[in-house]
């Protein structure tokens, strides 16, 4: 994509998409985890591996209906941005970033809003990034994964995902590139002050909805999103 229509790191790139499942904790597992498997691609423990290094994770390798999946042509339909049943309401609130082990999470303290799905409401309470990504697109990943993981009353969770590609800085990681580098190796809290989330929304276009009808977790429902810049 040449010119003005080159995508930069920190914008929506080409996909944004949803996950809603039941309740699993919203911080990540010990660091013990980090030694069990890594997201490095081409490595010993990456995820083209993940299948072999337990038997219980045997569906990573042979399964359809899991996370991550590889959204490829021919099975989204591309609708209107403007979902009647996804609404996004986030405001600034307070935060800090916390090294979890595997991620890197930012971590919302204050009402930093919610999403509604379905009528239901879900809080953000945290993002974390995975690279390379964990989804992909035709085969392809990309050099970054953004989570923003929210949590509804009942305990359960959804989790809305940004893919980028590397370019030039976008507000929102600009304003924690220096946290996030200095918690390197490093298992400590960083206040980061008042983070506003909507910024991750400023490059917004539109939507494919994909057409699977298969479930992720504990059988509930998986809907993926995928955005586009335009053509």
């Amino acid at each position: 994509m040449a010119g003005s229509k080159q995508i930069h790191l920190g914008l929506l790139v080409s996909t944004f998409f949803l996950l809603c499942w039941n309740p699993t904790p919203v911080r990540a597992e010990p660091s013990e985890n980090a030694i069990e498997f890594e997201y490095k691609a081409g490595s010993k423990k990456g995820p083209e591996r993940w299948g072999e290094l337990k038997k219980e994770w045997n569906t990573c390798k042979d399964g359809k209906s899991q996370s991550p999946i590889d959204l490829r042509d021919g099975i989204a339909t591309k609708v209107n941005s403007s979902l009647e049943h996804f609404k996004v309401s986030y405001k600034p609130a307070e935060a800090k970033i916390e090294n979890e082990g595997p991620v890197i999470a930012i971590v919302w303290e204050g009402d930093a809003g919610s999403i509604s799905i379905n009528g239901t409401d879900y809080i953000l309470r945290q993002c974390h990034w995975h690279s390379p990504s964990e989804h992909s697109i035709n085969g392809k990943r990309y050099d970054l994964e953004l989570h923003m993981v929210h949590r509804a009353q009942n305990n359960n969770v959804a989790v809305v995902g940004f893919l980028y590609k590397i370019g030039e800085p976008n507000p929102f990681l600009s304003e924690v590139t220096k946290e996030i580098a200095s918690m390197t190796d490093v298992e400590k809290d960083v206040q980061l002050g008042v983070i506003d989330p909507r910024k991750m929304k400023e490059a917004q276009t539109g939507l494919l909805v994909s057409k699977f009808t298969d479930t992720w977790a504990h059988s509930q429902p998986l809907l993926a999103l995928k955005e586009l810049l335009g053509p």
